[in-house]
Protein backbone atom coordinates (compact mmCIF):
# COMPACT_ATOMS: atom_id res chain seq x y z
CA UNK A 1 0.00 0.00 0.00
CA UNK A 2 1.15 3.37 -0.21
CA UNK A 3 1.57 5.86 1.99
CA UNK A 4 0.94 9.76 1.88
CA UNK A 5 4.96 9.83 2.05
CA UNK A 6 5.27 8.14 -0.96
CA UNK A 7 3.78 10.47 -3.32
CA UNK A 8 6.88 12.25 -3.74
CA UNK A 9 8.94 9.09 -5.24
CA UNK A 10 6.24 7.93 -7.11
CA UNK A 11 5.71 8.13 -11.11
CA UNK A 12 2.53 9.43 -11.77
CA UNK A 13 0.54 9.38 -14.67
CA UNK A 14 -2.55 12.12 -15.42
CA UNK A 15 -4.86 11.86 -18.41
CA UNK A 16 -5.36 15.98 -18.51
CA UNK A 17 -3.77 19.29 -18.06
CA UNK A 18 -5.44 20.35 -15.04
CA UNK A 19 -4.96 16.85 -12.86
CA UNK A 20 -0.83 17.43 -14.30
CA UNK A 21 -0.55 20.47 -12.51
CA UNK A 22 -2.96 19.63 -9.56
CA UNK A 23 -0.50 17.03 -8.98
CA UNK A 24 2.43 18.75 -9.23
CA UNK A 25 0.90 21.15 -6.28
CA UNK A 26 0.38 18.76 -4.27
CA UNK A 27 4.50 17.55 -4.10
CA UNK A 28 3.80 14.82 -6.97
CA UNK A 29 6.86 15.41 -8.83
CA UNK A 30 7.11 13.20 -11.46
CA UNK A 31 4.21 13.69 -13.47
CA UNK A 32 3.46 11.81 -16.94
CA UNK A 33 0.87 13.41 -18.72
CA UNK A 34 -0.92 11.79 -21.25
CA UNK A 35 -3.58 13.79 -22.66
CA UNK A 36 -4.74 12.55 -25.89
CA UNK A 37 -8.66 11.89 -26.95
CA UNK A 38 -8.65 8.85 -28.32
CA UNK A 39 -12.67 8.95 -29.00
CA UNK A 40 -11.78 9.69 -32.71
CA UNK A 41 -8.05 9.69 -34.69
CA UNK A 42 -6.12 6.75 -35.58
CA UNK A 43 -4.84 4.17 -32.66
CA UNK A 44 -2.13 1.69 -33.03
CA UNK A 45 -0.71 -1.34 -30.98
CA UNK A 46 2.76 -0.21 -31.67
CA UNK A 47 4.05 3.15 -29.62
CA UNK A 48 6.29 4.58 -31.96
CA UNK A 49 3.49 3.87 -34.74
CA UNK A 50 0.82 5.42 -32.81
CA UNK A 51 2.51 8.20 -31.56
CA UNK A 52 3.37 9.00 -35.41
CA UNK A 53 -0.14 8.29 -36.84
CA UNK A 54 -1.65 11.18 -34.49
CA UNK A 55 1.03 13.83 -35.23
CA UNK A 56 0.02 12.97 -38.96
CA UNK A 57 -3.74 12.96 -38.71
CA UNK A 58 -3.51 16.10 -36.80
CA UNK A 59 -1.12 18.00 -38.35
CA UNK A 60 0.25 19.18 -35.32
CA UNK A 61 3.83 19.16 -33.58
CA UNK A 62 2.48 20.49 -30.23
CA UNK A 63 3.31 17.38 -27.63
CA UNK A 64 0.36 16.66 -25.30
CA UNK A 65 0.34 13.08 -24.80
CA UNK A 66 4.02 12.16 -23.07
CA UNK A 67 3.32 8.65 -22.28
CA UNK A 68 5.61 7.16 -24.97
CA UNK A 69 8.34 9.91 -24.66
CA UNK A 70 11.86 8.62 -24.06
CA UNK A 71 12.33 11.41 -21.69
CA UNK A 72 10.26 9.08 -18.80
CA UNK A 73 11.59 7.19 -15.96
CA UNK A 74 9.27 4.96 -15.04
CA UNK A 75 9.89 4.48 -11.33
CA UNK A 76 7.96 2.41 -9.55
CA UNK A 77 5.26 2.95 -7.92
CA UNK A 78 3.29 3.82 -10.96
CA UNK A 79 -0.16 6.01 -10.14
CA UNK A 80 -2.68 6.42 -12.82
CA UNK A 81 -4.91 9.10 -12.26
CA UNK A 82 -8.42 8.32 -13.77
CA UNK A 83 -11.93 9.65 -13.69
CA UNK A 84 -14.86 8.86 -15.37
CA UNK A 85 -14.54 10.37 -19.16
CA UNK A 86 -14.64 8.38 -21.46
CA UNK A 87 -11.45 9.15 -23.08
CA UNK A 88 -9.45 8.69 -19.93
CA UNK A 89 -11.07 5.47 -19.72
CA UNK A 90 -9.48 4.61 -22.76
CA UNK A 91 -6.28 6.43 -21.95
CA UNK A 92 -6.22 4.08 -18.87
CA UNK A 93 -6.28 0.94 -20.96
CA UNK A 94 -3.17 2.01 -23.15
CA UNK A 95 -1.44 2.80 -19.58
CA UNK A 96 -1.70 -0.15 -18.84
CA UNK A 97 -0.69 -1.76 -22.28
CA UNK A 98 2.20 0.50 -22.33
CA UNK A 99 3.57 -0.24 -18.86
CA UNK A 100 3.09 -3.79 -19.48
CA UNK A 101 5.22 -3.43 -22.39
CA UNK A 102 8.10 -2.02 -20.28
CA UNK A 103 7.78 -4.72 -18.05
CA UNK A 104 6.41 -3.21 -14.82
CA UNK A 105 4.97 -5.91 -12.56
CA UNK A 106 1.06 -5.32 -11.70
CA UNK A 107 1.43 -5.07 -7.90
CA UNK A 108 3.82 -1.88 -8.50
CA UNK A 109 0.56 -0.53 -10.60
CA UNK A 110 -2.18 2.00 -8.62
CA UNK A 111 -5.73 2.71 -10.43
CA UNK A 112 -6.72 5.62 -8.16
CA UNK A 113 -10.39 5.46 -9.94
CA UNK A 114 -12.54 8.61 -9.24
CA UNK A 115 -16.06 8.83 -9.69
CA UNK A 116 -17.72 12.40 -10.89
CA UNK A 117 -18.15 14.96 -8.26
CA UNK A 118 -21.90 15.61 -7.61
CA UNK A 119 -22.76 19.00 -9.56
CA UNK A 120 -24.11 21.83 -7.65
CA UNK A 121 -27.90 22.97 -8.14
CA UNK A 122 -27.24 25.42 -10.63
CA UNK A 123 -25.46 22.81 -13.12
CA UNK A 124 -27.13 19.87 -12.25
CA UNK A 125 -29.89 20.09 -15.17
CA UNK A 126 -27.08 20.77 -17.86
CA UNK A 127 -25.43 18.04 -16.27
CA UNK A 128 -28.28 15.73 -16.63
CA UNK A 129 -29.02 16.50 -20.31
CA UNK A 130 -25.20 15.55 -21.09
CA UNK A 131 -25.58 12.02 -23.21
CA UNK A 132 -22.16 11.10 -22.66
CA UNK A 133 -19.71 11.99 -19.63
CA UNK A 134 -16.51 13.59 -20.58
CA UNK A 135 -16.16 16.30 -19.10
CA UNK A 136 -15.30 14.82 -15.62
CA UNK A 137 -11.28 15.31 -14.16
CA UNK A 138 -9.94 14.00 -11.24
CA UNK A 139 -9.06 18.15 -10.50
CA UNK A 140 -13.01 18.25 -9.96
CA UNK A 141 -11.63 16.74 -6.72
CA UNK A 142 -9.67 18.85 -4.25
CA UNK A 143 -6.20 18.48 -2.59
CA UNK A 144 -7.34 16.30 0.69
CA UNK A 145 -9.62 14.02 -1.32
CA UNK A 146 -6.28 13.24 -3.89
CA UNK A 147 -3.77 13.33 -0.97
CA UNK A 148 -6.66 10.85 1.09
CA UNK A 149 -6.85 8.28 -1.57
CA UNK A 150 -3.27 7.87 -2.70
CA UNK A 151 -2.68 7.10 1.09
CA UNK A 152 -4.96 4.40 0.58
CA UNK A 153 -4.14 2.74 -2.90
CA UNK A 154 -4.02 -0.48 -3.45
CA UNK A 155 -2.84 -2.72 -6.71
CA UNK A 156 -5.70 -4.19 -8.90
CA UNK A 157 -6.60 -7.91 -9.09
CA UNK A 158 -3.93 -8.96 -12.16
CA UNK A 159 -6.90 -9.91 -13.67
CA UNK A 160 -8.57 -6.76 -13.75
CA UNK A 161 -5.31 -5.21 -15.37
CA UNK A 162 -5.17 -8.32 -18.22
CA UNK A 163 -8.63 -6.94 -18.95
CA UNK A 164 -7.38 -3.48 -19.19
CA UNK A 165 -4.30 -5.09 -21.42
CA UNK A 166 -7.08 -6.66 -23.60
CA UNK A 167 -9.69 -4.19 -24.13
CA UNK A 168 -6.67 -1.84 -25.40
CA UNK A 169 -5.25 -3.97 -27.96
CA UNK A 170 -9.41 -5.26 -29.11
CA UNK A 171 -9.60 -1.34 -29.10
CA UNK A 172 -6.39 -0.57 -31.63
CA UNK A 173 -7.34 -3.91 -33.61
CA UNK A 174 -8.60 -3.94 -37.54
CA UNK A 175 -11.32 -5.85 -37.12
CA UNK A 176 -14.10 -3.73 -34.89
CA UNK A 177 -15.92 -6.37 -33.90
CA UNK A 178 -14.64 -8.29 -30.98
CA UNK A 179 -14.07 -4.54 -29.23
CA UNK A 180 -18.07 -3.88 -30.53
CA UNK A 181 -19.13 -7.20 -28.95
CA UNK A 182 -17.64 -6.26 -25.24
CA UNK A 183 -18.59 -3.01 -25.32
CA UNK A 184 -22.87 -4.75 -26.07
CA UNK A 185 -22.39 -7.57 -23.43
CA UNK A 186 -19.85 -5.98 -21.43
CA UNK A 187 -16.45 -6.90 -19.34
CA UNK A 188 -16.58 -7.26 -15.53
CA UNK A 189 -15.42 -3.86 -14.02
CA UNK A 190 -15.63 -1.55 -17.04
CA UNK A 191 -18.69 0.49 -16.96
CA UNK A 192 -17.84 2.21 -19.48
CA UNK A 193 -18.19 -0.01 -22.47
CA UNK A 194 -21.81 0.45 -23.05
CA UNK A 195 -21.44 4.12 -23.33
CA UNK A 196 -17.99 4.20 -24.85
CA UNK A 197 -19.51 2.37 -27.60
CA UNK A 198 -23.06 4.98 -27.52
CA UNK A 199 -20.29 7.23 -28.41
CA UNK A 200 -18.14 5.60 -31.13
CA UNK A 201 -21.29 4.79 -32.50
CA UNK A 202 -21.90 8.37 -33.73
CA UNK A 203 -18.96 8.64 -36.08
CA UNK A 204 -19.77 5.64 -38.26
CA UNK A 205 -22.67 5.52 -41.49
CA UNK A 206 -25.93 4.03 -41.04
CA UNK A 207 -27.74 1.91 -42.79
CA UNK A 208 -31.55 1.78 -41.79
CA UNK A 209 -33.68 -1.22 -42.04
CA UNK A 210 -34.63 -0.75 -45.96
CA UNK A 211 -31.17 -0.69 -46.93
CA UNK A 212 -30.08 2.82 -47.54
CA UNK A 213 -27.29 4.62 -46.24
CA UNK A 214 -27.18 7.36 -44.30
CA UNK A 215 -23.56 9.99 -42.72
CA UNK A 216 -23.03 8.90 -39.22
CA UNK A 217 -24.69 11.04 -36.59
CA UNK A 218 -22.14 13.30 -36.35
CA UNK A 219 -21.83 14.35 -39.75
CA UNK A 220 -25.63 14.44 -40.17
CA UNK A 221 -25.70 17.62 -37.37
CA UNK A 222 -22.68 18.92 -39.13
CA UNK A 223 -24.03 19.01 -42.48
CA UNK A 224 -27.71 20.35 -40.95
CA UNK A 225 -26.19 23.10 -39.17
CA UNK A 226 -24.24 24.14 -42.52
CA UNK A 227 -26.20 25.57 -45.79
CA UNK A 228 -25.45 27.41 -48.56
CA UNK A 229 -24.50 30.31 -47.10
CA UNK A 230 -20.83 31.09 -45.12
CA UNK A 231 -20.40 29.86 -42.02
CA UNK A 232 -16.79 29.35 -40.22
CA UNK A 233 -16.79 26.74 -37.82
CA UNK A 234 -17.01 29.19 -34.58
CA UNK A 235 -21.01 30.62 -36.34
CA UNK A 236 -21.90 26.53 -36.21
CA UNK A 237 -21.38 26.69 -32.75
CA UNK A 238 -23.24 29.78 -32.01
CA UNK A 239 -26.41 29.13 -33.78
CA UNK A 240 -28.21 28.18 -31.00
CA UNK A 241 -30.47 24.98 -31.52
CA UNK A 242 -31.17 21.22 -30.02
CA UNK A 243 -28.74 20.44 -33.40
CA UNK A 244 -25.74 22.78 -31.87
CA UNK A 245 -26.22 21.63 -28.52
CA UNK A 246 -26.18 17.92 -29.89
CA UNK A 247 -22.98 18.58 -31.88
CA UNK A 248 -21.42 20.60 -28.96
CA UNK A 249 -21.93 17.54 -26.44
CA UNK A 250 -20.20 15.30 -29.09
CA UNK A 251 -17.34 17.63 -28.91
CA UNK A 252 -17.13 17.58 -25.54
CA UNK A 253 -15.84 14.52 -25.94
CA UNK A 254 -13.79 14.93 -29.02
CA UNK A 255 -12.33 17.89 -28.14
CA UNK A 256 -13.69 21.34 -29.91
CA UNK A 257 -10.74 21.43 -32.81
CA UNK A 258 -12.14 18.44 -34.50
CA UNK A 259 -14.78 20.45 -35.22
CA UNK A 260 -12.71 22.38 -38.04
CA UNK A 261 -10.51 19.67 -38.85
CA UNK A 262 -13.79 17.44 -39.99
CA UNK A 263 -15.27 20.46 -41.97
CA UNK A 264 -11.50 20.02 -43.80
CA UNK A 265 -11.93 16.42 -44.36
CA UNK A 266 -15.60 17.48 -45.83
CA UNK A 267 -14.01 20.14 -48.04
CA UNK A 268 -10.91 18.19 -49.50
CA UNK A 269 -12.88 15.13 -50.32
CA UNK A 270 -13.35 14.20 -53.90
CA UNK A 271 -13.38 16.03 -57.03
CA UNK A 272 -16.73 17.45 -57.11
CA UNK A 273 -16.80 18.69 -53.51
CA UNK A 274 -20.26 18.38 -51.03
CA UNK A 275 -18.66 21.20 -49.27
CA UNK A 276 -16.99 24.49 -50.17
CA UNK A 277 -13.94 26.27 -48.38
CA UNK A 278 -13.16 29.94 -47.98
CA UNK A 279 -10.63 32.15 -46.22
CA UNK A 280 -12.67 33.26 -43.04
CA UNK A 281 -12.27 36.33 -41.43
CA UNK A 282 -9.61 36.04 -38.73
CA UNK A 283 -6.60 33.47 -40.49
CA UNK A 284 -4.80 33.56 -36.94
CA UNK A 285 -7.43 32.32 -35.09
CA UNK A 286 -8.62 27.98 -35.99
CA UNK A 287 -12.68 28.52 -35.41
CA UNK A 288 -12.93 31.49 -37.80
CA UNK A 289 -9.61 30.68 -39.91
CA UNK A 290 -12.23 29.28 -43.06
CA UNK A 291 -15.47 29.49 -43.79
CA UNK A 292 -17.75 26.80 -45.18
CA UNK A 293 -20.95 25.82 -47.32
CA UNK A 294 -22.62 23.41 -48.75
CA UNK A 295 -22.77 22.67 -52.32
CA UNK A 296 -25.41 22.14 -54.45
CA UNK A 297 -24.58 18.18 -53.63
CA UNK A 298 -24.25 18.67 -50.58
CA UNK A 299 -27.60 19.36 -50.18
CA UNK A 300 -28.94 16.58 -52.34
CA UNK A 301 -26.69 14.14 -49.56
CA UNK A 302 -27.89 15.73 -46.49
CA UNK A 303 -31.17 15.51 -47.27
CA UNK A 304 -31.33 12.45 -49.33
CA UNK A 305 -28.38 10.40 -47.84
CA UNK A 306 -25.25 8.32 -49.39
CA UNK A 307 -25.45 6.57 -52.74
CA UNK A 308 -22.15 4.90 -51.33
CA UNK A 309 -19.91 5.15 -48.81
CA UNK A 310 -17.15 6.54 -50.34
CA UNK A 311 -19.37 9.98 -50.96
CA UNK A 312 -18.23 10.85 -47.24
CA UNK A 313 -14.62 11.48 -46.57
CA UNK A 314 -13.12 8.46 -44.35
CA UNK A 315 -12.78 8.89 -40.45
CA UNK A 316 -9.99 7.11 -38.53
CA UNK A 317 -11.44 5.83 -35.35
CA UNK A 318 -9.44 3.39 -32.78
CA UNK A 319 -8.39 0.76 -35.53
CA UNK A 320 -10.23 0.81 -37.65
CA UNK A 321 -11.63 3.78 -40.44
CA UNK A 322 -15.02 4.66 -40.96
CA UNK A 323 -16.09 5.05 -44.43
CA UNK A 324 -13.37 3.42 -45.26
CA UNK A 325 -13.81 1.61 -48.99
CA UNK A 326 -11.65 -1.55 -47.66
CA UNK A 327 -13.44 -1.68 -44.84
CA UNK A 328 -16.94 -0.53 -45.19
CA UNK A 329 -18.19 -0.68 -41.74
CA UNK A 330 -21.93 0.11 -41.90
CA UNK A 331 -23.77 0.85 -37.77
CA UNK A 332 -27.26 -1.21 -38.12
CA UNK A 333 -30.06 -0.03 -36.68
CA UNK A 334 -30.03 -2.13 -33.29
CA UNK A 335 -26.53 -0.81 -32.01
CA UNK A 336 -24.02 -3.51 -34.14
CA UNK A 337 -21.69 -3.15 -36.72
CA UNK A 338 -22.04 -5.26 -40.09
CA UNK A 339 -19.91 -5.06 -43.51
CA UNK A 340 -21.69 -3.98 -46.32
Amino acid sequence: MLNLVDIGRATHVAFDGLTTEQLLQIDATDVVRASDRLIIGPSRRDALEHARARRVWWGSTEEWDKLYSSDVHWVPPIVLWVSASLHERVNLWRACSWLRQLGIEHHDIFVLDFEPVPPSRAASREVLTRPFTCSESVSDHSDEVLLERVGKALPWPRERYDRAVRLWDSYVDENPLPFVENCLHGVEGFSELAPLWALLSRFFPRRTAEGSLRVSRFDELLLALLSTEWKTPLDLLAHESETQMNLWHLLSCTGDLFLPRRLEHWADHGSSAFVERAPGPRPDVTMKAFAYRLTERGVQLRDKGLEQLTDAPSLPIAGTEAYSPSAPWVLLEDGRLARL
